[in-house]
């Protein structure tokens, strides 16, 4: 082999010669992963849209040691969008008629901390999602909402007027759980 032909190869006592460029992009791929986790840190990254798309990075890897390094870095960047109430923020932009209720993310996320099962996932707000739509806590919430006074003003509302009120609280809170689930799809969990 000549000079020049080994200058684009690099020998490995373990096999054949191997392209450079190959171990350039893993180096490359490396640093991108690092950069990433580093994002997820320091919550530069705080977004649904963006969390998700990390979490698609993080579950693609090949590499095992690649894969554990995100685990604890995603888990509190799931854990900092939750309670720095980024995703209450995220569901009343979903919600602009019918305000979504903060009481709401508060209990999910008690209900999740809570649950043995909740280490089945890293995804803090997938977990709550999960449980604002499987534990019933739209409707109770929207019923709570709708018979409040500040609701009525000064005046006394018809229990079928609460209802109704309940209703739209219910069908705009439903959609916005729902379009947000949308981000998955298939369960972020461990098993």
């Amino acid at each position: 082999m000549s000079n020049s032909s080994e200058s684009s190869y690099s020998r490995s006592s373990e096999g054949p010669a191997k392209p450079q460029i190959e171990w350039r992009f893993l180096t490359r791929t490396q640093k991108a992963i690092q950069r990433i986790i580093k994002s997820l840190a320091t919550h530069r990254v705080n977004t649904l849209t963006e969390l998700c798309r990390i979490e698609r990075i993080a579950a693609s890897c090949d590499d095992e040691v690649d894969a554990r390094a995100f685990q604890e870095p995603m888990t509190a960047a799931w854990v900092y969008y939750v309670t720095s109430n980024q995703f209450l923020a995220e569901l009343r932009g979903f919600t602009r008629s019918y305000p979504f209720c903060g009481d709401i993310v508060s209990d999910a996320h008690a209900r999740v901390r809570a649950d043995p099962d909740s280490n089945r996932s890293w995804n803090l707000a997938w977990l709550c999602l999960v449980k604002m739509r499987d534990d019933g806590l739209i409707a109770a919430y929207a019923a709570a909402e709708a018979s409040k006074p500040e609701m009525w003003g000064d005046s006394e509302p018809a229990p079928e007027h609460v209802a109704q009120l309940a209703a739209c609280f219910e069908q705009e809170w439903t959609a916005a759980i729902e379009a947000m689930m949308r981000h998955w799809k298939t369960a972020p969990t461990w098993y």
